[in-house]
């Protein structure tokens, strides 16, 4: 069997009855040695969009969750009633408060009633090793000069607000017959930051395919050309893209990539 990753959260839905579309994201990967959830959106569409593009959720080994904000998280409790007691993979700074513009955006539930739900918190800086060929990376340097994150994120640690750096933006690695396929969920570390720390770590020169939220909504020009050149150097395949990456940054992919671009919607569809 072929990895395949299948979209199950995001803001547009392919053309199939039944899908929902949410401001969020989640994917489905399948693996010979079991299926696992990357993310689990706002939790709107989880469990409809699951049934219809028949993705069994009581099967999954375990979930795994890039950031700790709402429209990527808040779909845990509807997938742990699917699940019962399952690992949760992630970063220490998952549960920070967290806010945009005044706006609360973090998880919206607590900790202790996930747990009471049965999910069991594995939360680490490091590259983690999920399973055989599938990491978290752990945190991303921030090492380009030219993705700066975004100004307006905030978190409150220790009673006091403070720019929010999300020093927990966590992508998914996979290994597939086809070569690296690297998921993420908003890239809030910086998509160039991200596919250098992951081929150093490695020891790989390129991907076969990048899926998921590229942040490019929020980029300048600069750094979106910055972006589209290391898509080139590191021979990328396949780039689908979804949630923040937004619209015109999305067309402009598109126009720059050709046939290697598709969007990453609800039902898409990419196999290694």
């Amino acid at each position: 069997m072929t990895t395949r990753l299948t979209i199950l959260c995001e803001n547009s839905v392919r053309p199939q009855a039944g899908l929902v579309g949410e401001h969020g994201f989640a994917c489905h990967v399948e693996r010979p040695e079991g299926n696992y959830l990357f993310d689990t959106g706002q939790g709107l569409g989880i469990r409809q969009n699951a049934v219809t593009l028949k993705k069994d959720l009581s099967a999954i080994k375990a979930i795994l969750l890039s950031h700790g904000h709402y429209d990527h998280t808040g779909g845990l409790p509807t997938v742990l009633q699917q699940t019962g007691p399952i690992n949760i993979y992630g970063h220490p700074d998952l549960f920070l408060e967290r806010y945009r513009e005044e706006r609360f955006i973090g998880i919206p539930h607590r900790r202790e009633h996930l747990e009471s739900q049965g999910g069991r918190f594995i939360l680490s800086r490091q590259m983690t090793e999920v399973a055989p060929g599938l990491w978290l990376t752990g945190e991303i340097p921030r090492r380009t000069a030219f993705e700066q994150g975004d100004p307006l994120m905030t978190a409150v640690c220790c009673g006091a607000s403070a720019h929010d750096e999300l020093l927990d933006d966590l992508s998914l690695v996979v290994d597939s017959e086809k070569g690296l396929i690297l998921v993420l969920g908003c890239a809030h570390a910086g998509l160039v930051n991200i596919m250098e720390y992951v081929l150093e770590q490695t020891g790989r020169d390129g991907f076969y395919a990048i899926l998921g939220g590229t942040h490019l909504g929020f980029a300048d020009d600069a750094q979106f050309e910055q972006t589209r050149q290391a898509l080139n150097n590191y021979r990328v395949e396949k780039v689908g893209v979804s949630h923040c990456t937004g619209l015109p940054k999305a067309a402009q992919l598109q126009a720059a990539l050709g046939n290697r671009f598709f969007f990453g919607s609800v039902g898409s569809v990419l196999e290694g």
